[in-house]
């Protein structure tokens, strides 16, 4: 055989078995079931070895006593999970000097998920094993620092691997660090809230009855303080060291505005309105010793002083980032208040209609009546600060595509709401004529759900009404103009914000965000050629409005006069120059 025929046989051996692309439905199912049985792998490896490193610390006893099953399956978790999980990995790594490999999703989200569960583990473990020690005599500390120390090497390993210059996931690459951040920050902050609660409660109602119990109350404000350290230190690894705070858009902008703003605000109101309510309740309902009208005071304070102090933080860090994230916060904000003012109308309502029905017994209506009107006081301010009411109707600003979407959930789920109260009354209503239903009047029984109901209703329709006004806003501005565009694709550099809005209120088109690798800078080899737009079409000079360097979001606007296609492409810089190219459809 010649040595042709058998290059030709062997080229056709070849083919007959290609090589899957790394792209393909059969490489991302490969990879799927690799990661998943790899997580799986070093789950078992880890508690199977944390179990063994338990029984190691307890000297004095013999490892085959009494827990023969929980030994046995330490073993066959570590002996045999461990290996298959470093086999697996081993496999796994000489592949990701591949690039398409790297950058799988599946890689990243493995590293992520396991960095996470390693994080949380090795914290929580190590803080209860430093805790323990405060005023237990005896602590059973060897459990939870077994845990601690075999999930802080795999912490440090998914570690090292998230940061290899080499191999390290190119996607999902920002989870890791806000996942810690805001791990960090809720421990940090439920700690302290509860450490500092418990001191203010000793300053305010004294140590008398604090201190019968058997361990001293400072025990448990030591411990708290342990658990807030820790916290601390874990938000600040990954906020400052870890490089969260420079993390811009997408998951990092998310955890800011749910965490950091939405939560702690939640926090804050929470602490205020309960301040308000006991100092009412001191005012005008002393039915109670003053003990127990003091009792939530203190952690309502540390609540509303912690609450409002990072939230404060994270407000700040809010108004740094882009307009969509600085308006995602403050419609977070609104939205927050807005539920614990429409609360405290419910429930104003609530006792109203109890004191009308049994004037007698107004006791507990009048705590309850208390309660919302402290809850409608915090969140109404709030509200009214965030959402400032005055400045909605002005007709010389355009409508964000956020509190358009702010507004439809707002009305939306308050009507829901709405409904379900309604049917509740109904429901009631028809329980108590057509039952033999004894005790109680009709109103007794209605009252909850009205209050809900016309809470809900008022949030609702005004709701509803500024949506409608935004809506015949933007109808009157496009009735004025005949759309001749209808998608336009913006290539430009820095923020493109005011240049997409201005596109979209002269043309009424969709604009999509391409940001340049170059940031729109002149003299960037390979940004292209662009055609400058003539000085009639708009002012030369960037205004506050530019969104690249000597661009003006006016004069690109201008620039699409008189341009009739269905998607049209829209270059920005470099320099003061703009292109526009009709697209074919």
């Amino acid at each position: 055989m010649s040595a042709e025929k058998v290059s030709a046989e062997k080229a056709g051996t070849v083919k007959m078995h290609p090589v899957p692309v790394p792209g393909s439905a059969q490489a991302k199912v490969r990879r799927l079931v690799v990661f998943v049985l790899l997580f799986a792998l070093v789950m078992i490896a880890a508690n199977g070895l944390s179990g063994l490193l338990e029984r190691i610390l307890r000297a004095g006893q013999v490892l085959a006593g009494e827990g023969i099953e929980g030994l046995a399956l330490s073993l066959a978790f570590t002996l045999i999970g461990g290996p298959l999980a470093a086999l697996l990995w081993w496999f796994i790594w000489r592949r990701l000097d591949e690039e398409g490999e790297r950058a799988a999703p599946s890689w990243g989200l493995y590293v992520a998920a396991v960095y996470s569960y390693s994080l949380i583990m090795t914290v929580t473990a190590l803080l209860a094993t430093a805790a323990s020690f405060v005023g237990d005599r005896t602590p059973e500390w060897r459990s939870s620092l077994s845990v601690g120390v075999v999930w802080a090497l795999v912490w440090w390993w998914h570690r090292w691997m998230w940061r290899h210059p080499a191999r390290g996931p190119l996607e999902l690459t920002t989870v890791p660090a806000v996942v810690g951040t805001y791990f960090g920050l809720a421990l940090g902050m439920g700690a302290a809230v509860t450490a500092l609660g418990g001191l203010l409660d000793v300053a305010v109602r004294g140590s008398m009855e604090l201190t019968s119990t058997v361990d001293p109350w400072w025990h448990s404000t030591l411990r708290d303080l342990i658990w807030s350290a820790g916290g601390a230190l874990v938000w600040w690894w990954h906020w400052f060291r870890g490089g969260a705070r420079r993390l811009r858009g997408g998951f990092a902008d998310v955890g800011l505005v749910v965490v950091g703003v939405m939560a702690t605000g939640v926090l804050a109101l929470a602490g205020a309105g309960t301040i308000l309510f006991v100092l009412l309740r001191l005012a005008f309902d002393r039915r109670d010793s003053l003990m127990v009208l003091l009792e939530p005071l203190g952690l309502a304070i540390a609540g509303a002083a912690v609450g409002a102090l990072v939230w404060r933080y994270y407000r700040t860090q809010a108004a740094g980032r882009s307009e969509r994230t600085r308006q995602a916060g403050a419609l977070v904000t609104s939205g927050v208040a807005l539920a614990v003012a429409a609360t405290g109308i419910g429930v104003v309502v609530n006792a109203a209609l109890s004191i009308a029905v049994s004037p007698l017994a107004g006791g507990n209506a009048r705590t309850l009546l208390l309660g919302g009107l402290s809850s409608l006081a915090v969140g109404g301010c709030v509200w009214w600060l965030a959402w400032r009411p005055a400045r909605q109707h002005r007709t010389d600003t355009a409508v964000p595509a956020g509190r358009r979407v702010y507004l439809v959930a707002v009305f939306g789920l308050s009507a829901m709401v709405a409904l379900v109260a309604l049917l509740v009354i109904g429901y009631r209503i028809f329980e108590f004529f057509l039952g033999d239903v004894t005790g109680g009047s009709l109103v007794d029984r209605i009252r909850a759900p009205l209050g809900l109901l016309v809470a809900t209703g008022l949030a609702a329709g005004y709701h509803f009404a500024v949506w409608r006004h935004d809506r015949s806003r933007l109808t009157s501005a496009a009735a004025g103009r005949r759309r001749t565009i209808g998608h336009v694709i913006l290539v430009a550099g820095g923020d493109a914000g005011p240049l997409r809005r201005s596109i979209e209120e002269r043309t009424g088109a969709a604009v999509t965000v391409w940001n340049r690798a170059d940031g729109g800078t002149p003299g960037v080899p390979g940004a292209g050629p662009a055609v400058p737009v003539p000085a009639e079409a708009g002012p030369g000079a960037a205004g506050p409005g530019a969104a690249g360097p000597g661009v003006d979001a006016g004069r690109v606007a201008d620039a699409l006069a008189g341009v009739s296609a269905k998607r049209v492409l829209v270059v920005a810089g470099p320099g003061d120059r703009v292109e526009v190219i009709p697209l074919r459809s």
